[in-house]
């Protein structure tokens, strides 16, 4: 993939023999303001799938951003490695040092592989930096806003559906049970909702059947998304909605956490062909992207949930919009994150 056939402003490859450190940064978009997004920290099987991921990531968190009603533009970056492994304080610390680098035109936060703790580091090295933890006066795990929002998102769903914004009585297959679906988890178990889930981690596994006995584990995503479910929420990594799940969803609704869902373009309109409403992953994961954000001018957890609440309305709207324009909901989220991109970056090189 060539960087220049995509419409990125900026693409800064790191690295730092002596740490190990391999990272990208990709800035999609400053049209609203500094980019922001998280640092993802993943094995790789290439510098090429590094490189694919952090442009679509970075894309997808520009088009968040202006859904959400942020003044920030879009980046991501993601460091090439186990996290597991390779993961120690000299590699963190000269990666904000990399991000610091920028001038503020990307601010970093927590995604797969990262944690508030490792953010604490980064800012050793940079001021531009958000999901800190909350003993050095940051948000603390984004985790928590994002399920909220998700959860917001999926009750619109359910509205627009079935004419009543609950979840309750209502089959919800959760793929994925991490910082996000720990916290989904509990929120549909509070509205009503059965829980049908799975995940790769035995640990996780472990960790609903403990807490929530009530919950049904299957044994893969493939068994979860042929179940006979009413919602699938995949919250695990992207490509969840492909050619090959699609044809066998039984699930009336999609909604979930994880980023790029959507495999190629064109699972879109298969999911609208087979009558599946699809609320567009970047708009009602972006609790924890609000969240983030919040810290930026003084963390303020009532005032940032309130924010999130309002994912429930955002949903609403792109819903409606769709039916009323005849487009699949991904089409009709993209078209007004663009006219709030292109209306306010105008603005912005008035004033500039």
């Amino acid at each position: 993939m060539g960087v220049f056939t995509t419409s990125h402003e900026q693409v800064v490859y790191c690295h730092d023999r002596p740490s190990g450190l391999r990272a990208i940064i990709a800035i999609y978009s400053t049209a609203l303001g500094p980019a922001l997004g998280g640092t993802r920290f993943y094995p790789y099987a290439s510098e090429d799938d590094a490189l694919h991921d952090v442009l679509d990531l970075s894309r997808g968190m520009a088009y968040k951003n202006a859904l959400a009603g942020l003044d920030l533009g879009g980046g991501k970056a993601v460091i090439w490695g186990d996290p597991d492994k390779d993961k120690s304080e000299a590699l963190l610390r000269a990666y904000g040092r990399f991000v610091q680098s920028l001038g503020g035109r990307y601010y970093t936060a927590c995604d797969v592989g990262t944690y508030v703790q490792d953010m604490d580091v980064v800012a050793k090295e940079t001021r531009f930096v958000t999901g800190r933890s909350e003993s050095h006066g940051g948000a603390g795990d984004s985790s928590v806003l994002t399920a909220y929002g998700v959860f917001q998102g999926m009750r619109a769903a359910a509205e627009h559906r079935w004419g009543t914004a609950s979840l309750a009585g209502r089959r919800v297959g959760i793929a994925g049970l991490g910082k996000v679906g720990k916290h989904l988890t509990e929120h549909l178990i509070e509205d009503g909702a059965a829980v049908v889930a799975t995940d790769v981690s035995e640990r996780a596994v472990e960790w609903v059947r403990s807490t929530y006995p009530q919950v049904d584990v299957v044994d893969s995503n493939q068994d979860l998304v042929a179940a006979d479910l009413d919602v699938y929420a995949p919250c695990a990594l992207g490509g969840a909605l492909n050619d090959e799940t699609v044809a066998v969803l039984r699930a009336k609704i999609v909604a979930g956490a994880a980023n790029n869902q959507l495999a190629h373009p064109g699972v879109e309109k298969m999911l609208a062909e087979r009558d599946v409403l699809y609320a567009p992953d970047y708009v009602v994961n972006s609790g924890g992207v609000i969240q983030v954000a919040d810290e930026i001018e003084g963390f303020n957890f009532a005032r940032a949930q309130q924010r999130a609440a309002r994912i429930f309305d955002t949903t609403r709207e792109i819903l409606q919009l769709a039916e009323a324009e005849g487009v699949p909901p991904a089409v009709a989220a993209d078209r007004l994150a663009e006219r709030r991109m292109a209306d306010v970056g105008r603005l912005r090189t008035i004033l500039l």
